[in-house]
C-alpha cells in the first residue's frame, strides 16, 4: 500500500549537505583544514563571555536580541533596528526563502556559489537557477540575463565560496540596480571581514530597498561551533523575516559571546591580518609547484588540479598525511580542492605534502 504522506513539492530533490570531513581512520594527528575555521579559535573575551552565561542555562534568552543588535550597530555604523539575527547566516537565508519565494518563483544564483541556497531555495518550494560565472567569478551581465519575472531573490557570496573570488562596489551597485522590481539582491558576507576595507555590502543595503547583507560569526570570529548570523536590510524586509523567525532562536550563550566578540576589535584584526599574510604563502607556495589558484579574499584558497582524477589523487595524499582538505565536486569544481588557511604549521605541512605528491607523479 502507497502511503499517503508526502513531503511538500522539492523537499526530496534536496541533497543532503555534506560538512567538511573531521576524522581521517587510523590517523591520530589529523589537521582540519576543510570548513574554513578560524585555526586561532575565538576571542577570549567571547569565550569568558559565553562561559559567565552557563549559571543562568535555566532562564530564556532575549527575544529581541537588543543588545547583540546594538553591539553590531555599534562596531559597523549601522542602525540596530535593521538588524536580525539568527542560527548563523544559514537562518537568514532560510528565512529570506520562506518569507519571499514559492512555487513558480525562482532563486537565482552564481554557478559555483554556497550550496544552501538552492537547498533554502527547495525547501520553499522555488526553483532554484544557476548563472554561469567569468573564470569562477560572478559576471553581472550573466546574473542580470538570468532574471525572469519569476525571480524573487538573488544570492551573491562576496567573496564567494568556494571560489574565493569577489566582484566590487560598482558591478554590486549594477547589479542591484538591474534587477526587476520584484526581486531582492542577497549580498552574503561570510567572508566579508577577511577583505580589508570592505563593508560587505552594507552601505548598498543601507541606501536601497531591494538588497540584504547576511553575516556570520562562525569565520573570523571563530563562533563556528555556536551558530550565530545577522542579516541587515531594509526596514520593511526586517520586519517581515522577523516575523518568521522563532522568538528564542538564539540562546543566551551565544547572545553573550557574539557581543563579546564584535566588541574585540583588536582580536579580529589580528586574526584577519595573520590570515591575509597566511594565505598570500600558501598560495605562493602552491603556485611553485604547478597547482595555481585565483586570488582569494577569504580564509582558503580553491588548489586547482588538471583532471578530477589528480584532484582525488593529492587528497587521498594529503589525508595519509593527516591533513583534511574539501573536495568540492558538488559545487561543479572537480578539479579543485579547497583549502582553509590554517596557521603557520598547518600551511607548512599543506605545502610540504603537496610538493611529495607532485614529485611522485614526476
Amino acid at each position: 500500500m502507497t502511503s499517503a504522506i508526502v513531503p511538500q513539492p522539492g523537499i526530496l530533490d534536496i541533497a543532503l549537505y555534506q560538512g567538511g570531513k573531521a576524522k581521517i581512520d587510523g590517523v591520530a594527528d589529523v589537521v582540519k583544514l576543510s570548513s574554513n575555521e578560524n585555526p586561532f579559535g575565538p576571542s577570549p573575551k567571547a569565550i569568558a563571555a559565553a562561559e559567565a552565561s552557563l549559571g543562568a542555562l535555566h532562564r530564556y534568552p532575549s527575544t529581541d536580541h537588543a543588545a547583540l543588535r546594538c553591539a553590531i550597530g555599534e562596531m559597523h555604523g549601522l542602525d540596530p533596528d535593521r538588524i536580525i539575527c539568527g542560527v548563523g547566516s544559514d537562518e537568514i537565508i532560510t528565512f529570506l526563502c520562506q518569507a519571499y519565494a514559492g512555487p513558480g518563483d525562482e532563486v537565482l544564483h552564481t554557478e559555483h556559489g554556497f550550496l544552501m541556497y538552492a537547498i533554502s531555495a527547495r525547501a520553499a518550494g522555488a526553483t532554484p537557477v544557476a548563472a554561469p560565472e567569468r573564470e569562477r567569478t560572478a559576471d553581472v551581465d550573466a546574473l542580470l540575463a538570468a532574471c525572469t519575472d519569476r525571480t524573487k531573490l538573488v544570492f551573491l557570496a562576496n567573496p564567494n565560496n568556494p571560489t574565493g573570488t569577489m566582484i566590487g562596489g560598482n558591478d554590486l551597485a549594477r547589479l542591484a540596480g538591474g534587477l526587476p522590481p520584484q526581486a531582492i539582491l542577497v549580498i552574503d558576507g561570510a567572508y566579508a571581514e577577511y577583505v580589508e576595507g570592505y563593508d560587505g555590502g552594507a552601505a548598498l543595503a543601507g541606501a536601497r530597498d531591494n538588497v540584504v547583507m547576511t553575516r556570520t560569526f562562525s569565520k573570523l570570529y571563530g563562533l563556528g561551533g555556536l551558530r550565530i548570523g545577522w542579516g541587515y536590510g531594509p526596514a520593511a524586509i526586517i520586519d517581515v523575516l522577523n516575523r518568521v523567525r522563532g522568538p528564542f532562536n538564539l540562546s543566551a550563550t551565544q547572545l553573550e559571546a557574539a557581543e563579546a566578540a564584535v566588541r574585540d576589535a583588536d582580536y579580529a584584526e589580528r586574526c584577519r591580518a595573520e590570515n591575509a599574510r597566511l594565505r598570500e604563502k600558501l598560495a605562493h607556495d602552491l603556485a611553485a609547484l604547478g597547482v595555481p589558484s585565483d586570488t582569494s579574499q577569504g580564509n582558503f584558497v580553491l588548489a586547482r588540479f588538471a583532471s578530477e582524477t589528480e584532484a582525488a589523487a593529492c587528497d587521498a595524499h594529503l589525508q595519509s598525511r593527516g591533513l583534511i582538505v574539501r573536495r568540492v565536486a558538488g559545487y561543479g569544481l572537480p578539479h579543485c580542492l579547497r583549502i582553509t588557511i590554517g596557521d603557520e604549521a598547518a600551511c607548512t605541512r599543506v605545502a610540504a605534502a603537496v610538493a611529495e605528491f607532485r614529485a611522485a607523479r614526476t
